[in-house]
Order: structure tokens, then sequence, then C-alpha cells
């Protein structure tokens, strides 16, 4: 079992490790040749320029300037001076309220670690019960700073029950005004924006088919009819899902093909060749040269006949099209309200804006959603279930007596004392991270095959997979196989009686483990995140290999999105381990504090000059951050009362039952008061800004900005002409909505004021 000494080793080596990951950084950072690494959002945005264009030779590849180096620090000011306002023009709104996780984290934890240690620790430490029950538990010196160490049924207990009522007093007010800091900047954000597609547009999924009419013309003419007044125009949703694997696979081909030309331009004497079959590595041995450009050849030819199938086939035509409206409030009155007498049918939801789509998703029919997320769910389940088998694997590791036994002829080595540190206190955390490496690659697969159809949901609907699995294998396994299994030996010993009780001394002692795993994972991780040592290699190597313009630079440069489906779990599981070990043991909160800051600096850093994000959201993740907040904060009361109901403490533990019942309805007037601004759009803010767009640009041709917005990437390039009907947004508010449907020829369109629907007109009108 760790102690100060096994700890103390492990904070040394992950102190040490974050350092040189920092003062690499620090180094690199200013090397010429490294600027595309380190800085490639401003060269995105035009502007920044290469420093390898101009000077001396030398200067292009290595920064000769001493002084720069005795400066290498200044990283940390410059992340930290710009305002949050330029930060949200410049980042968006996601990337700013991303870093505020992190200063919320600050938020609750620095009052509670400086309230914890002036008042709990002392309590904890002045108490020799561990000492007492040496020769039936195994226990360290750290474990004297926890509850472990208050005697049975003291009066001490109190203590403990004040500071449970004050940390979540104080959690939950900071919650509160975080949530309505948050839901007021998300408001603020969407009245100020720049216009775009996402504002008037809806999705509409689940139309009905129409022996007599396509689905296009079915749902121009349910718009027609149903908003008549605010319709505006229409894009049919198109399988072109080969297609855009064909494209794919060009580009691929295109890529080869230029690192063999790059190639033989290098070296005329040798034209470069490679085998025909699986991956390059069998088969028949051709010039690499003419075997690309064959391939590329026959993906173009196939491309074209593709591309006209899906244009002409029904098959390709899916029952969904995005609708845009004239106005942002018809686009928030449609995306708010049911549609048709069956709710199955005519389903509205607002559109994510055209870079949100995973457009791959919008081809998958909608009857088959509710199949694809039970497979889904079932097999979470058993992934879940089987990662136990690992993770409990992993927590024998920080126990030397259990590989003693397993082992015995790694006795001699296990026992020196640097090796038994190292293994007690730094390698359980490794291979834990070890294992969660692939982990979220597989539940965005399974996010994916459930359906959604945006890459913000994709990746909300990963991350809360992600906590879930923290949650039981990080957190719970760990907890029963680190603490009640290595005890299971000395249970058999004792009275029936007594087992409760030593179950509940136990669970804290696992703080150990989660120390080391902190360090770990939030220390030395975060320093190695912005040293980007994988991006730099890859960077180096496409540049050298398949840059050919000065678009392929950029394509090579872009880190892309921070990744919150893997970023905001890992927030929560340290939110999650604070709040249970505060009042538990107050030891652990220090090293929680160490990555909330160090973190908050990095990835401050990052937003601001690497991360280049793809999408917009709007800070659409809050209310899933601050449940999962809340559920970390009501386990952790749950676990208390359990914990201190084995300690005898029978007149003070009644007490805490009252917290977790106020914390949940402390949820809940949140959820009530600032959801629905993340939810729906304020009608009285759509207005504002219809009005104000009117009267800044009444002669706006908004159906020429909307009339592509929807169409999937692979057919952007086409050109498409535009509706001459329409110029300058001018529409017969009084036309007849035509039809091909036997029953009805022509179908007058509904008044303003009549607000008639189909179902009431007469079964035939006569034609004019």
């Amino acid at each position: 079992m760790a102690d100060f000494r096994d700890i103390g080793l492990a904070a040394g080596v992950n102190i040490l490790s974050a350092l040189i990951f920092l003062i690499a950084f620090a180094i690199l950072r200013l090397q010429p040749f490294n600027d595309r690494v380190y800085f490639p959002k401003w060269y995105l945005k035009g502007l920044r320029t290469s420093p390898t264009q101009s000077g001396a030779f030398a200067n292009k590849f290595v920064n000769l300037d001493w002084r720069s180096y005795i400066r290498f620090l200044t990283w940390v000011p410059e992340a930290l001076k710009m305002p949050e306002q330029e930060l949200i023009d410049h980042a968006g709104l996601d990337s700013a309220v991303y870093l505020r996780i992190y200063l919320l984290g600050l938020k609750i934890f620095v009052p509670v670690t400086l309230l914890a240690w002036a008042i709990l620790v002392p309590v904890n430490w002045t108490n020799n019960t561990l000492a007492q029950t040496a020769d039936k538990l195994e226990f360290s010196n750290i474990d004297k700073l926890s509850i472990s160490n208050i005697p049975h049924a003291s009066q001490r207990f109190w203590t403990h029950v004040v500071m449970a009522y004050a940390f979540a007093v104080w959690t939950c007010y900071t919650l509160k005004k975080e949530y309505e800091t948050v839901a007021t900047m998300r408001l603020h954000f969407l009245a100020s924006e720049k216009r775009r597609p996402d504002q008037f547009t809806v999705l509409v999924r689940n139309v009905p088919p129409d022996t007599d009419e396509s689905v296009s013309e079915c749902v121009e003419h349910f718009f027609l009819v149903n908003h008549p007044d605010h319709y505006l125009t229409h894009q049919v949703v198109i399988n072109a899902n080969k297609l855009a694997k064909l494209v794919k696979e060009k580009k691929s081909k295109q890529n080869w093909l230029d690192y063999y030309q790059i190639k033989y331009s290098r070296n005329p004497l040798q034209k470069p060749t490679r085998k025909t079959g699986f991956l390059g590595l069998c088969g028949d041995k051709v010039d690499a040269i003419d075997y690309q450009t064959a391939e590329i050849d026959r993906l173009s030819k196939e491309i074209d006949e593709e591309r006209e199938r899906v244009k002409t086939d029904p098959k390709c035509i899916m029952p969904s099209a995005f609708v845009s409206f004239k106005t942002r409030w018809a686009a928030a009155v449609c995306a708010q309200t049911q549609q048709s007498r069956n709710p199955t049918l005519w389903l509205t939801e607002w559109a994510s804006e055209p870079r949100d789509i995973y457009w791959d998703n919008l081809a998958i029919p909608y009857v088959s959603l509710t199949v694809r997320r039970l497979i889904v769910a079932v097999s979470f389940f058993f992934l879940t279930f089987f990662f136990v088998i690992p993770v409990t694997a992993v927590q024998s590791l920080a126990n030397i007596g259990s590989i003693e036994k397993k082992a015995p002829f790694l006795r001699p080595i296990v026992e020196v004392p640097f090796i038994k540190s190292f293994i007690e206190g730094v390698l359980p955390g490794i291979a834990l991270k070890i294992f969660l490496i692939v982990l979220p690659t597989i539940l965005m697969i399974m996010s994916k095959f459930e359906g959604y159809l945006s890459k913000s949901s994709l990746e909300r609907r990963s991350a809360l997979r992600y906590y879930l699995f923290n949650f039981i294998n990080v957190f719970l396994v760990s907890v029963i196989a680190g603490s009640a299994l290595e005890q299971l030996k000395n249970f058999s010993k004792l009275a029936p009686g007594d087992i409760p009780r030593t179950i509940g001394v136990a669970i804290p002692m696992k703080a150990t483990f989660f120390i080391t795993y902190v360090m770990i994972d939030g220390w030395a991780g975060v320093a190695g995140e912005i040293l980007r040592l994988k991006p730099l290699i890859f960077f180096h190597l496409k540049n050298f290999f398949l840059v050919k313009t000065e678009k392929d630079r950029e394509a090579a440069m872009d880190a892309g999105s921070i990744g919150f489906n893997t970023g905001e779990p890992q927030i929560q599981l340290y939110f999650l381990l604070g709040l249970v070990y505060a009042v538990v043991t107050p030891i652990f909160l220090p090293f929680i504090l160490v990555f909330f800051a160090l973190a908050f600096v990095v990835y401050r850093h990052q937003i601001i000059n690497v991360y280049n994000q793809e999408y917009e959201s709007a800070a659409a993740f809050w209310p899933a951050v601050h449940g999962r907040i809340m559920f970390a904060l009501i386990f952790s009361q749950i676990v208390l009362i359990g914990l201190m109901s084995t300690k005898g403490a029978a007149t003070s533990a009644p007490f805490l039952i009252a917290l977790p019942i106020m914390s949940y309805f402390f949820h809940l007037f949140c959820r009530g008061r600032f959801e629905p601004a993340f939810v729906n759009y304020p009608l009285q803010e759509a207005m504002m800004k219809d009005t104000l767009e009117r009267a800044r640009e009444p002669n706006l041709n908004l159906k020429g900005y909307l009339q592509n917005s929807y169409v999937h990437p692979v057919f952007k390039d086409e050109e498409e002409e535009e509706d001459d009907d329409h110029v300058n947004g001018k529409y017969d508010d009084n036309a007849v909505v035509a039809t091909k449907r036997q029953s009805r020829r022509n179908t007058p369109a509904p008044s303003k004021m009549s607000g008639a629907s189909s179902p009431s007109l007469p079964d035939v009108v006569p034609e004019n």
C-alpha cells in the first residue's frame, strides 16, 4: 500500500516529466520550422506568415536569437492576457465556455481545499485509530489523514457533517452562478453573432410517402400550405455516402500520386514502383505513377456515374429535407412546434450549422434509429462489463503482496525500495491510462452507429458514455477491487460484526491510487498535450513527402477541434474524485487543484494558437456539464452517508440524509430555470434580430444566401443555377400552390388571416 515515500516518488517522476515536456515545448515552439505546428490557427486565419520565408538560411530552421530562450516562459502570460470577449471572437463561444469548466473547478475546489486542510486534516490526524487496528488492516501514513482514522462512534464526525453541508452549499452556489453566466453568454452570442444558415433552417424528418409527388414536391407543397407567409426554400437529403467514399478514395490516390511524383523528381534515374496487392504488400510490381494515374482515372469515371445516379435514382432521395424560412422567427416557430396531427410525421428540429452536420448519418432511415440505439446500449453494457477484467488486473499491480504471491521469484526485485515505490506509486496509473487509449474511438463509432446527425451531438453522446465508463470502471471498480478485494484475506479472519466496519475504513484508503492517476493523467498528460509530439512528427512527414501546394500544407497543419468527447469526461472524473474525497480524504484535493490550474493555462494556449473549432454550437453542451457535476455531488453525499453508517455515527449520520435530497431539488431548479435557453430559441430574441436585419439590409437576397448552404459537400463544387423567380426575396403570397395529387389539382394557399390548414379545404378546387 502506497505511503508518503511512494507518493513522493510518483510526484517527483510526474513533475520531472511535466517539466521536460514544458521545457521541450518552450524550445521547439521558438524554432522557425515548427511554427506551423505550434501556431496553426493563426496561419489558417491568414494572420501569420512563416519565418522560414525570409532571413538568413540558418535562421529559417533554427532560432539563433539567444534572448528569446531567456524569455521561453512568455507563453504563459500570453495565454492568459487575452480577454474573454476577444477569445470568443477569436475561437468561438464553445471554446471559451469549455475553458470555463477548468475555471469552475478552481472556483469550487480552492475554497474547499483551504477549508478542508484547515479543519478536517487536523481532526483526522490527531487520532490513532488505524494504529490500534494494525493487526487487522493494512494502511499507510497517508490514510491517517483520512476519515478512516476517526474512532468508531466519535463525536468528531459532526465536523465532517458540517463540512459536507458547507462544501455542498458552496458547490451549488458556484454552479448556479456559472450556469447563469453561461446562459447569458449564450443568449448574447446568439443575439450578436453574424447571419448563419442554421438560424433560418430546420431539419424535417420522416416525410410521409406520396404516390403522386416526389419528396421534394411533397415538402414544398406542405410548407407552402402550412407556412405560406414564411417558407423560402428547401434542400432534400440525398444518400451520397457511396459517392463520398469514392471522392475520399480518389483524394487518397491523388496524395500517393503526388508523393511518387515528388520522389521521382528528386531522383529521376529511378522510377518509383509499388505492388498491386493488398496495401501494396503483395502482387505484381508496377510503375507507381502509372498505377496511381490509372486508378484516379477509374475513380473519376465512377464518381461521374455515381453523381448522376444519386441525382436521378428515387432510392437515393431520403424522406428528409432542410427547409429554410424568410425569418428567424418563422424558423423558431417551425422547429419548436408539432407540424402534423400524427406526431411521428413531419418531425422538425433545428438544423445544425453546415460545418457541424455529419452527412453520413443523414442517410439512416428514421425508423431504424430506435433499433440502432438499443443495439448500442447492449454493446456498451458488455463493453463496460468486460473491461472490468483489465481494470481489476491493473489494481493488483498496486499491491506488492499479491505480486509476490503470484510470482515469488520476483520478490527480491520488487522489494528494492525504489522499484517498490515505482510499482505502487506510478505503474498502476500508467497501465490504466494505456487501457483507456482506444476507448474514445470505440465510443465514437457507437455514437455514429446510433445515427446522430451533427458532430456536436456525436461528441456529446460519446462524452456521456465515456463519463459513465470512467465512473463504473475507473472509479467504482478501482475502489472495490483496490480495497474490498485486497482486504479479502483479512476479512475471512474477522467476526461477522466487524466486516462492515472494516469495509467502511478500507474504502477511503484507495485515494492513494487516484492520486497517482491524477499525477500521470492530469499533470504529465496535460504537459504532454502542449508538446504535441505526435502532430509535430506527422506534420514534418507530410510536409516532406506529401505537401505540394499551400492548400496541402494547411490541411497538414490543421489541428481540428479540441476534442470535447475525450476532454470533458476527463475533467468530470476529476470533479467526481474531488467531491467524493473532499470530506473523506482531504489530502487528495491539492493534486486536483494542480490539474485544474495547469490544464486551464495549457488549453487556453492551445485554443488561442492551435485548435481550430470545426463547428459552433453556442455552448449547447453546458447542461450536460452541469448535470454531471451535480451527479458527482449527490453521489459523494450518498457515499459519505454509507461510510459514516459503518463508523457508528448514529447521531450525526442521519443529518446527512437531507443533503442529497436538497441537492437533487437544486438540480431540478437549475434545469427548469436555465436549461430552456440551451434547447429553444426565444421568439422575442428571434423577432428582435429579424427586425434589426430588415432595417440594416432591406434588399437582402436571403434565398441566394441560403440556396446552397445545405447541399451535400460532394456537390458543392458543381455550379448550380439560381432561381430567377425569387430574386431579391420577392414572393407572391397569394399564389396557388401547385400539386400533382389526383384529389386536389391546385391547393390555394391559406391567407395570412385565415390560417386554414389542408384538411379543411374543399376536396376539389376547379382549375383556372
